[in-house]
């Protein structure tokens, strides 16, 4: 959003403000994490398929690199901006050291619609991209993967372009690559699944069993559709999920008595998440607008979409019935909103360890592409829930000592180990 209120990056760094505070952070310390290290803005010409030019912006910022190289993700979005940008990779940053992985933040990006590319358009932007940023990324400065609107084809051409101009394999460049070309066994359900390792120890935490409790879900792309399966392994009913229609750039939810049926609704799902209605229908789900997935009668809510879902203007839809909310999303509530909600008594789990299953596998892909070794799948979800339910505890534990809430003490964990590397380093 354009909206000053709603500013992703301006929002993140007064959440980091306000921990700045609480730990009474020096100046220097203040200065250095408020603001990337680097930011890298580059335009991307691409000859389109009728024999015109297009000019795509596309963007890198890398954060912080004290605990190692920098990790995030690229995703292509026409509403792309570089705040969005910025508050990703500061938010990456957190994720990585809340979650005691050897790991920097960053992110990238690039304005453009894929809906719209065609798959020579798309190729050619991935290529353009890493020709733009090449020798400021690669194993040992900043590790890229996907994002919003990527996948496992585009970062397989941006590893094939940045092993071109380089002359050497480099496998440990970009995760999130196709399995049989170095990928990860995992890789696809880690994020979703991230989500509800961490909502089953909430639920440990308040006496719960997950076959009593549902939810609903914002979204139905890759996270949505795996926290939904997983959930429901576990004895947990979906009521709702929701997701963008892109011709008519508006939401729609889909719900059915008795509960979302994951494997119909894939079925019925394009590759980036969107639901066709009209099968949905016809399959007994009733299609629900605008913020409906928020409204429904559940224990458990899990925006896993995009940034700034839950705001002032509908914070106040949420059913009195809401418990929880698993948050699936960087950065799904906004600061204002977060304040209502834990008013309300609900609680948050929030974006830093919920979704960190997806970054936490990606620096399990980059050990293995880097060491050429490559793990079973059970080896590696296995290795991420030890990851997400060793972080959840601690936050946990300090958020019950500290009287705070999760969100605080997780950002309280995060913002010192980061401090705490720039000082050992000299920095500040």
């Amino acid at each position: 959003m354009s909206n000053q209120a709603y500013n992703p990056y301006r929002m993140v760094q007064d959440q980091f403000g306000r921990i700045a505070d609480i730990l009474s952070l020096d100046s220097g310390a203040r200065e250095l994490l408020l603001n990337p290290l680097r930011e890298y803005e580059f335009s991307i010409p691409v000859k389109m398929d009728n024999g015109t030019v297009r000019v795509f912006r596309g963007f890198r910022v890398q954060h912080n690199d004290a605990r190692g190289p920098c990790k995030g993700g690229i995703r292509f979005h026409p509403q792309e901006t570089i705040d969005q940008v910025r508050a990703i990779a500061m938010l990456m940053t957190w994720k990585c050291a809340v979650v005691d992985i050897p790991l920097g933040g960053g992110s990238g990006g690039v304005v453009c619609d894929p809906h719209k590319l065609s798959y020579r358009a798309q190729e050619d932007i991935c290529r353009g991209w890493v020709r733009q940023i090449a020798k400021d990324v690669g194993p040992e400065l900043d590790v890229p993967e996907t994002d919003v609107m990527t996948n496992p084809q585009h970062m397989l051409w941006m590893l094939d372009e940045y092993e071109t101009i380089n002359r050497h394999k480099a496998p440990g460049f970009i995760t999130g690559k196709p399995v049989a070309l170095g990928g990860s066994l995992g890789r696809i359900e880690a994020a979703g699944f991230g989500v509800v390792y961490s909502l089953r120890e909430a639920l440990k935490e308040m006496d719960l069993l997950p076959k009593d409790t549902t939810a609903s879900v914002q979204g139905f792309g890759r996270v949505a559709q795996n926290a939904v399966k997983l959930y429901t392994q576990i004895g947990g009913t979906v009521k709702c999920v929701s997701c963008w229609d892109q011709e008519e750039q508006a939401p729609y939810s889909f719900s059915k008595r008795g509960g979302i049926d994951t494997g119909e609704l894939q079925q019925i799902t394009d590759s980036f998440g969107g639901i066709d209605k009209s099968a949905a229908a016809d399959l007994g789900y009733e299609v629900l607008e605008d913020d409906a997935w928020l409204q429904q009668d559940v224990d458990i809510l899990i925006p896993a979409a995009f940034e700034h879902q839950i705001t002032d203007e509908n914070v106040s839809k949420i059913s009195p019935s809401v418990r929880i909310i698993a948050e699936g999303a960087n950065a799904p509530i906004t600061n204002t909103a977060d304040e209502t909600i834990n008013e309300r008594g609900i609680f948050v789990i929030p974006d830093v360890v919920a979704n960190a299953g997806g970054v936490i596998t990606s620096y399990f892909e980059q050990v293995q592409s880097n060491m050429n070794h490559y793990w079973e799948k059970d080896e590696v979800l296995g290795n991420l829930d030890v990851k997400i339910t060793s972080a959840y505890i601690a936050v946990s534990d300090m958020a019950r000592k500290r009287k705070i809430s999760m969100r605080d003490a997780a950002s309280m964990i995060a913002i010192s180990r980061v401090a705490q590397a720039c000082k050992d380093r000299g920095w500040i």
